[in-house]
């Protein structure tokens, strides 16, 4: 034995079923990521397309009410995603509390994101179900709701610009497809939502003939997307997101 021997302390050795238990749990994370950037780029995309048929409603209003119920689906697997994220990393799991938690500004804002989002889809799939006659506050909630939900969608997406395209990549790549075994429970969980809010959609789709009727006679400016665009740019130019890593 050498003095250089001495001086160097020994390591713990690392239980092996230790090791592939933290293995497992970090291919969770990782898994939990992938899932969850698969659902926000459909419900991205879906948005976008919610905020073209908003400009037009009287003449695209059956297609916004399909898109509307459609990003239902992807909507409810985000949620779940971030939702079981929140728990395993306040419930102290290991793997969890190593990836850490989002930046402190987005775990601020995340509830009233998540608060308005049900809101503007909840109001929305209610006027479909009250019709036009019997609408009363849900109308007025739904454009409100809209307001508040575009500039914290505007911080989210901005905050997120560069990770979610990376993950979506990632669960393509054949190379990374080791750290996150089950892309196809991903694809199939995501597709499935998809499916499931066309089917919501496909049994709504009649309830628009009333609101079509309505908007011949009753068309009005598109405030609310109006507005609420230009509170996103606002609120974009006063918190900067990709600041925040």
């Amino acid at each position: 034995m050498t003095p250089t021997d001495d001086a160097i302390p020994a390591q713990p050795a690392v239980p092996r079923g230790a090791t592939a238990s933290r293995q497992a749990g970090n291919r969770g994370v990782v898994g939990n990521e992938r899932l969850t950037a698969l659902a926000g780029a459909a419900l991205l995309a879906l948005l976008a397309v919610e905020v073209v048929t908003s400009i037009r409603l009287r003449t695209l209003l059956s297609a916004h009410v399909v898109v509307g119920v459609v990003l239902a689906g992807p909507l409810a697997v985000k949620l779940g995603g971030t939702g079981y994220r929140f728990v395993r990393y306040y419930t102290r799991s290991p793997s969890y509390v190593r990836r850490g938690p989002p930046h402190l500004a987005l775990r601020v804002l995340g509830p009233l994101l998540v608060a308005t989002a049900l809101v503007v889809v909840g109001s929305g799939i209610g006027l479909m179900v009250t019709g036009p006659r019997n609408a009363g506050l849900l109308l007025p909630l739904h454009g409100f709701s809209v307001l508040v939900f575009f500039p914290l969608m505007a911080i989210h997406l901005v905050a997120h610009l560069l990770a979610t395209p990376r993950l979506v990549a990632d669960e393509w790549s054949s190379v990374s497809a080791a750290l996150a075994p089950g892309r196809g429970i991903r694809m199939g969980v995501t597709l499935g939502a998809l499916m499931l809010g066309v089917l919501g959609a496909m049994l709504l789709l009649p309830t628009t003939t009333p609101w079509i009727a309505w908007s011949q006679t009753n068309g009005q400016v598109p405030a609310p997307v109006i507005v609420g665009t230009l509170l996103a740019i606002v609120a974009l130019l006063a918190t900067r997101p990709l600041r925040w890593k």
